[in-house]
C-alpha cells in the first residue's frame, strides 16, 4: 500500500505511528496512541488513514476531530501538502459549529441548542436568503454548483470556505456539507461526532454512516470529560421561573402549574438543606411525584410555547426545561442527580438542579463498536490502560517514546511549597511568588506559569510583579479568539528581553499554547489542578472504584496530572527546542504522584536548582 506521507522524510516514531495505524486499520481494531507533542502525530495519522482509504473499499470518508480550531489548521495544512506531494483527488471539507459559521446576524447570543431550533424554524419559514439560494426547484442551484466545483478544487480552512460562501450569498454550513458528500476527509470538532443527535444529522448530509467512517480523535486525553459533559444537563430556580412566565404570557395557565409543581419540589427540597450543606443528592421522583402529566407531553406543550416565543425573541426557558425533563426521565445507573444552592450575581436564590453522567463509555464504546474504525490519539494518553478502560473500548494500545533528546529538557521538582487549601494562606502565596521569580532570573527570554485556578494566580502575581523586571502577561478567562492571538503575538516580541506569561492550568493556553521556534525558554507549574472535591467528583471516585477498584486513580489524580502534562508540554514542540520544567509543589515529590511521570524522562528534585538552571542554558546551541 502506498504511503501519502506530505513531508519528505519519516522520523522513526512516526514510522512507528503508522504501522501501529496500519494494522488497526486492517484488523478492523480500535487503536489507542500515546504519542508525545511535537512528533508529528497529525501527518502520521492522516496519511496512514487516507492511504488506507484510498487503497480499500472498507471505508468511505474520514473525520478528524479535535477540540482545538488550531489543530483544525494543522490538519489542513497537512492534507494540502499531501495532495500537492502525491498529487491524489483529495476533497476535504473543513467544519466547525453550524452558529459559527452561520452568516445570519446576531446569533453568537444563542446558547446551547438554541440556535438550531430558531436555525431551523427560519429555514421552515423561507425566512433564511442564504439557505434559499442553495438549491432551486428542490435541485442544487447553479450558484452553488459553482461555488462546489471551485471548493473542489482547494483544501481551504473554514474561515475561507465561509467567505467564498457568504460572498455568493449561499448558507456556509449547507455548502460545507454538500462538498462533505464528495470529501475524503471531513476535519470537525468534537460534537459533530459525539453527540449522536448532530452526528446522525451530519451525516445524513454528507450521506455516509458510522459504519462507513474511519473516525480519527485528536487529543484523546479530553475525551472523558466531553463526553460526560455531553450526557449532563441542568436548570434552575430562574429558568422555571422564566418558563413558568413564558407558559401565562402565551396563556397555557395548565402548563403553568406544571412548571410551577416542578419549581416547588426543587424549593420544598433545598429548604431541607442544613445550612451550611450546599449541595445533595435527589432521586428522581422528588422533582416530580407531583407533576399531572407524563413527561413526554409536558415536553411537547413546552416546544410549542418554545416556537412561538422565538417568533419574537431567540431565546426561549420553557425549551430548556423540555431538554432538562426528558434527560432527567433518563436512567439511574451511570447517573448522578444533584441539587446545589446558588445565587445570581444580585444575589438572588438560584439552586441548579443537575443530571450528571459519570460514564464517558456510554458514548464512546457505541462509536467503536459501530464505526469503520476509531484511532484515538494524544500527547498525553498515559497511562494507556486507565483511557482504554473508562473509554470502555477493545482497543490495541501503542506508548510511542518521546523522539527528542534528553539533554533538551531539564525537569525539575522543587518540594519547597504546595497548593493544598489547607496550607493556603499569605505567606505560602509569598513564598510561590519568590520561588517563581528567582527562577525568572535564571531563565533567559520567555516563561510561562500556570496555576490551579486564576484565583491563586492572582494571590500569588502581586509578589512575582515586585521582585521580577519582565513584563507580565495575564490571561484571562473567556478570552475571544482575537484577544488570545492578540496576546501571543505580544508576548512573543519579548523573546529577547523575556516577559511571563500567567495562565491557569485548563485555561485558554494551558493546553492550546503552540509556539514554535523555541519561544517559551521554560514553563512552572505551580501545585496541583485538582477537581473541586465537590458531590459529582466523590461520586465519580465511587464509581470508578467500583467499576475498575481504581476509584481516587481515575477520578481525581490523574485528571490533575494529565492538566501538568499537558501544561508542561507548551514549551518543547520539536527537535530543536531546548527548555526548563519546574514543577513547583511537594507533592510531585510525593511517590503516589511521582509514579504518573513518563518513565524516560529523567528529574531532579531540588529546593535551590539555580546552579543546575544556569548550567543547562550555558550549553543551549546559540541559534536557539
Amino acid at each position: 500500500m502506498p504511503l501519502y506521507f506530505p513531508h519528505d522524510s519519516i522520523r522513526p516514531s512516526q514510522k512507528e505511528l503508522i504501522e501501529m495505524i496500519e494494522e488497526g486499520l486492517r484488523k478492523g481494531k480500535p487503536t489507542l496512541v500515546h504519542a508525545p507533542t511535537g512528533l508529528g502525530k497529525t501527518a502520521a495519522t492522516l496519511s496512514a488513514a487516507v492511504s488506507y482509504l484510498f487503497e480499500s473499499n472498507k471505508a468511505k470518508t474520514i473525520f478528524f476531530i479535535t477540540p482545538k480550531h488550531t489543530q483544525h489548521r494543522i490538519a489542513i495544512e497537512t492534507l494540502r501538502m499531501m495532495k500537492e506531494k502525491h498529487n491524489i483527488p483529495l476533497i476535504v471539507v473543513d467544519l466547525i459549529g453550524k452558529k459559527h459559521m452561520c452568516a445570519q446576524p446576531g446569533v453568537q447570543e444563542f446558547k446551547g441548542g438554541e440556535f438550531y431550533d430558531y436555525c431551523r424554524e427560519l429555514v421552515e419559514q423561507g425566512g433564511c436568503e442564504f439557505y434559499n439560494r442553495i438549491k432551486q426547484k428542490s435541485k442544487i442551484s447553479v450558484e452553488t454548483e459553482a461555488v462546489l466545483s471551485q471548493l473542489s478544487e482547494k483544501i481551504l480552512h473554514v474561515e475561507e470556505l465561509k467567505e467564498i460562501s457568504i460572498k455568493n450569498h449561499l448558507c456556509p454550513f449547507e455548502v460545507a456539507c454538500l462538498l462533505g458528500q464528495k470529501a475524503k476527509v471531513v476535519i470537525a470538532d468534537y460534537h459533530h461526532i459525539l453527540n449522536p443527535t448532530i452526528r446522525n444529522n451530519l451525516f445524513k448530509k454528507v450521506s455516509t454512516s458510522l459504519e462507513e467512517s474511519i473516525i480519527i480523535i485528536d487529543e484523546g486525553h479530553n475525551l472523558a470529560e466531553h463526553c460526560r459533559n455531553l450526557l449532563s444537563t441542568q436548570t434552575s430556580t430562574v429558568i422555571l421561573e422564566a418558563a413558568k412566565k413564558e407558559a401565562l404570557q402565551q396563556k397555557w395557565p395548565e402548563l403553568a402549574e406544571e412548571i410551577e409543581a416542578l419549581h416547588e419540589q426543587l424549593e420544598a427540597k433545598a429548604s431541607t438543606m442544613q445550612q451550611f450543606v450546599q449541595e445533595i443528592k435527589v432521586e428522581k421522583e422528588e422533582i416530580t411525584k407531583k407533576l399531572q402529566r407524563d413527561a413526554e407531553s409536558i415536553c411537547e406543550d413546552l416546544e410549542v410555547i418554545a416556537e412561538e416565543i422565538r417568533e419574537t425573541k431567540k431565546r426561549s426557558a420553557c425549551h430548556i426545561v423540555a431538554e432538562f425533563l426528558r434527560s432527567w426521565e433518563g436512567q439511574d445507573q451511570s447517573f448522578i442527580r444533584i441539587l446545589r444552592k446558588n445565587r445570581t450575581l444580585r444575589g438572588k436564590p438560584n439552586n441548579i438542579l443537575s443530571y450528571k453522567c459519570l460514564d464517558p463509555s456510554l458514548i464512546l464504546k457505541p462509536i467503536a463498536e459501530q464505526a469503520a474504525n476509531l484511532i484515538i490519539v494524544s500527547g498525553t494518553l498515559n497511562p494507556i490502560s486507565m483511557y482504554k478502560e473508562i473509554f470502555g473500548i477493545d482497543a490495541q494500545t501503542a506508548e510511542i517514546k518521546n523522539p527528542f533528546p534528553a539533554k533538551n529538557k531539564l525537569s525539575i521538582i522543587i518540594p519547597e511549597t504546595s497548593t493544598k487549601y489547607t496550607v493556603r494562606d499569605e505567606s505560602m502565596f509569598q513564598r510561590i511568588g519568590a520561588i517563581c521569580s528567582e527562577a525568572t532570573k535564571h531563565i533567559p527570554g520567555n516563561l510561562a506559569i500556570f496555576f490551579p485556578s486564576y484565583d491563586l494566580r492572582d494571590k500569588v502575581a502581586p509578589y512575582i510583579q515586585r521582585a521580577t523586571i519582565k513584563t507580565l502577561f495575564f490571561e484571562q478567562p473567556k478570552m475571544t479568539k482575537q484577544d488570545k492571538q492578540l496576546l501571543i503575538e505580544k508576548f512573543k516580541q519579548y523573546q529577547t528581553a523575556g516577559a511571563i506569561l500567567l495562565g491557569a492550568a485548563a485555561g485558554n493556553f494551558g493546553e492550546g499554547l503552540d509556539m514554535k521556534g523555541n519561544v517559551l525558554k521554560a514553563v512552572i507549574v505551580v501545585g496541583l489542578p485538582l477537581a473541586k472535591p465537590d458531590l459529582e467528583t466523590q461520586e465519580l471516585i465511587k464509581y470508578y472504584d467500583e467499576k475498575f477498584g481504581k476509584g481516587w486513580e481515575y477520578g481525581y489524580t490523574m485528571p490533575a496530572m494529565v492538566k501538568c502534562f499537558q501544561n508542561a508540554g507548551r514549551c518543547i514542540r520539536s527537535e530543536k527546542d531546548r527548555a526548563i520544567i519546574i514543577y513547583l509543589d511537594e507533592r510531585f515529590a510525593w511517590e503516589n504522584y511521582m509514579k504518573y511521570f513518563p518513565k524516560e524522562e529523567e528529574r531532579i528534585v531540588s529546593k535551590e536548582p539555580w546552579i543546575q538552571i544556569q548550567e543547562f542554558f550555558k550549553t543551549t546551541p546559540e541559534h536557539l
